[in-house]
């Protein structure tokens, strides 16, 4: 069922490239008639990572790149975003919604993507993280 077939976005680490992954998930959700049901957290989950890709990971460096692949499995979406910077502690991350952090005014990407997606993984210290979201293509 590979419409788009696998793609690779490479680009700067601009925030407005942000756009880029926006415009791919539009593109996604219309090619393989994912529902309204999903189209926020796939955008919401994608973007966030991104953002973490371009701001924290390479600190905004738009000599730096952020790659963004996609593909499906059966009937998951799987996207791989992935940054030049040194990586992250994933593990060790503080929670958002304990009240001292609560006024903070970052620090909620992680947690979004952690629950809005059904799968995330990180690799090679947090400079690379996979998303994947079950059963949200629709069978023929």
């Amino acid at each position: 069922m590979d419409i788009l077939e696998d793609k690779t976005l490479v680009f700067p680490s601009k925030v407005e490239n942000i756009s880029i992954a926006e415009r791919l998930i539009d593109d996604i959700t219309e090619e393989y008639k994912i529902g309204e049901e999903y189209y926020g957290n796939i955008l919401i989950a994608i973007t966030e990572a991104v953002n973490n890709a371009i701001s924290h990971g390479n600190r905004q460096d738009e000599s730096k790149s952020v790659t963004l692949k996609f593909k499906t499995e059966k009937d998951k979406l799987i996207f791989v975003i992935e940054d030049e910077g040194p990586g992250f502690d994933y593990d060790n991350l503080p929670d958002p919604t304990a009240p001292e952090n609560i006024e903070q005014p970052n620090g909620r990407g992680v947690f979004l993507m952690k629950h809005l997606a059904d799968e995330v993984e990180f690799n090679d210290s947090g400079s690379i993280v996979e998303l994947k979201f079950n059963h949200v293509i629709p069978e023929n």
